[in-house]
C-alpha cells in the first residue's frame, strides 16, 4: 500500500467493477466471439461487414445521439440493429433479431466468476460501511454475484454520463447521505476513477486487477490518495 495524499476517515466506499473486481478483457473477448458466431450462423451479409463498417455505424449513432457514448448497452443494441439491416428489412423482425444478438452478447459478457477473496473482502466491508457500485459498463451484477454487497449499483447510461463526469458520484452521495470527503472510491482507471472521484470531492484508491500497476506507464491527471498492492488491503482502511 502506497499513500500519495493524506487520507481521512472512510464512512463509505464506491467501486468501479470492470478491471477492478475482475479482469474484464478476456470476458469481453469471449462475448465478442460468441456474438460473431451467432451472427455468422444466421446473417451472412452482416457477418461479412469489416470492422471499419461497424465503427462507422457506431460513430454515426453517437453523432446523432451523443448520450449513447455513455451507454454501452444501448450503443451495442442500436449498432446491431443498424448492421442487421443488411440481412433484414422487416422492422419487427429486425427488432427481434437485434435483441437476440444483444442477449447473446450480454449473456456471455456477464459469464464470469469473481475470485473468492474478492467476495470475502466485499462481504466484510459491506458489514462495516455502505458500498455502492459506479460503473461505465453494463455487467449483470446479480448474475456475477455481487449485488448483495452493494446498496445500489449505478451504470452509465443515456441519463447518467460516464465517469469521470461527477453525476454518478453525486448520486452515490445522495443515496447514502455521507459527505463526499468521507467516501473512498476504488477503481483501476486513473482518469475515469481516480481523477473523476477526486474532482467530485471523494478520496480515491487505485487498484487494477488486470495489469501491473506502474504509475509512470499510465495516463495520470492527479495522484490517488492510496494505491493498493492487494484488494484485501481495503480492510485496513476502515474500522
Amino acid at each position: 500500500m502506497r499513500f500519495y495524499r493524506p487520507i481521512s476517515a472512510i464512512k463509505a466506499m464506491t467501486f468501479d467493477l470492470d478491471d477492478t473486481l475482475y479482469d474484464n478483457s478476456p470476458v469481453i473477448e469471449a462475448a465478442e466471439k460468441a456474438l460473431l458466431a451467432h451472427i455468422t450462423s444466421r446473417y451472412p451479409k452482416t457477418s461479412a461487414l469489416p470492422k471499419h463498417e461497424w465503427q462507422k455505424i457506431q460513430r454515426g449513432l453517437i453523432s446523432q445521439t451523443p448520450e449513447l457514448a455513455s451507454d454501452m448497452g444501448q450503443l451495442r443494441l442500436r449498432t446491431l440493429r443498424a448492421a442487421l439491416q443488411h440481412d433484414i428489412t422487416a422492422e419487427d423482425v429486425l427488432d427481434i433479431a437485434a435483441q437476440e444478438c444483444f442477449d447473446c452478447f450480454y449473456g456471455a459478457r456477464s459469464n464470469l466468476q469473481l475470485e473468492e477473496h474478492v467476495h470475502e473482502v466485499l462481504a466484510v466491508l459491506s458489514q462495516r460501511i455502505p458500498l455502492i457500485g459506479i460503473t461505465n459498463g453494463n455487467v449483470d451484477a446479480q448474475r456475477i454475484g455481487i449485488q448483495p454487497y452493494f446498496s445500489t449499483i449505478y451504470h452509465a447510461s443515456l441519463e447518467r454520463p460516464m465517469k469521470p463526469h461527477p453525476h454518478m458520484f453525486d448520486e452515490a452521495v445522495a443515496h447514502i447521505n455521507v459527505p463526499h470527503a468521507q467516501i473512498l472510491h476504488v477503481g483501476d482507471n486513473l482518469i475515469k476513477d481516480v481523477y473523476g472521484a477526486i474532482s467530485a470531492g471523494f478520496q480515491a484508491a487505485w487498484f487494477a486487477c488486470d495489469r501491473p500497476m506502474i504509475l509512470n506507464q499510465e495516463p495520470v491527471h492527479v495522484l490517488p490518495h492510496v494505491a493498493l498492492d492487494s484488494f484485501d488491503e481495503l480492510l485496513l482502511l476502515v474500522d
